[in-house]
């Protein structure tokens, strides 16, 4: 039996004693329907009653079951039990495939910054949104603005890009009218992190995602004195061919001054390499960036996006 949009709207305004809001929020996002909007529930009574049978049915594979009658006592009225959204609109829904969970952390078991790695980052997470699934997933795994990289590019764009893309895919994805839900992080340390808050904080930019700033101690102890922060993360600051043996580094880690460079600490692994080998070299930074400044900007995104 299919109902029309004013008879569910009454039938549950009345469930929800005259809330309006209450009752087209519901009728919207989790009574059952097709996708064609035919609407196959009028009130959250009929819901709850879906997700009793549902429950009972899985209920009677184990011993000492619950029955349908006592799982909707418990569902009734949202007195006791309220399940997420995902499972309120999709548990015992056979007219859409939809995910059962609300939210998906997502990354590969070992980070990749390659365009393959990221893009399959993106394709992971339209197909979880185009199911219902918000997702948050980390960046700072990219390597930063300014790397060289090894193709016609000759040096990474940083994370920035990368957001915007995840961002637009957001947009993209339609969920019975609205857009997909996307948290994109970054860890404080990365140098990238002033600029990835900034993208945030431009209008117009990264709107279909929101941002979250991995801290922890150090950062805070920094802010908290107005010093600057030590970065941790290593960057790939060049990658040196060296065509003789002669020209290797000695055995060990080995320092070398780069005058000029704020980041000025190479360190190279001195592992025998042959002729056509390449060898890595490592840059850690002394110094980053101020710890009250990111603190202040972040804060902002914060409250700019409470408001």
């Amino acid at each position: 039996m299919t109902y029309t949009y004013d008879e569910a709207l009454a039938a549950s305004k009345e469930y929800f004693k005259g809330d309006e809001l209450a009752a087209s929020v519901w009728i919207n996002k989790y009574a059952m329907k097709d996708s064609f909007g035919n609407l196959y529930e009028k009130s959250p009574e009929q819901m709850h009653r879906r997700l009793a049978d549902e429950f009972a049915r899985i209920e009677a594979k184990y011993p000492n079951p619950m029955n349908s009658d006592e799982i909707f006592e418990l569902l009734k009225d949202f007195k006791y039990v309220i399940p997420q959204g995902g499972p309120m609109s999709g548990i015992g829904n056979n007219y859409q495939v939809a995910s059962l969970s609300n939210c998906f952390v997502i990354g590969h078991r070992n980070p990749a910054d390659s365009y393959g790695g990221i893009m399959k980052i993106d394709e992971e997470q339209v197909q979880l949104m185009k199911r219902r699934g918000g997702v948050g997933h980390d960046l700072s795994h990219i390597r930063p603005s300014g790397t060289p990289v090894l193709n016609s590019a000759l040096s990474s764009t940083g994370v920035v890009p990368f957001m915007e893309r995840y961002s637009n895919s957001t947009r993209e994805v339609a969920q019975d009218g609205r857009r997909g839900a996307l948290m994109l992080s970054i860890s404080i340390k990365h140098p990238d992190s002033e600029s990835f808050i900034d993208a945030k904080m431009e209008l117009g930019k990264v709107t279909g995602a929101n941002v979250s700033v991995k801290v922890e101690d150090e950062f805070l102890r920094a802010a908290s004195v107005g010093d600057r922060m030590s970065s941790s993360i290593p960057l790939i600051l060049t990658i040196r061919r060296f065509p003789r043996k002669s020209m290797l580094p000695p055995s060990g880690r080995k320092s070398f001054t780069m005058r000029g460079n704020r980041l000025n600490r190479v360190f190279c692994s001195g592992i025998p390499f042959s002729v056509n080998r390449w060898l890595t070299v490592m840059l850690i930074s002394d110094t980053g960036p101020s710890a009250p400044t990111l603190a202040a900007k972040y804060l902002s995104v914060l409250m700019t996006a409470a408001v």
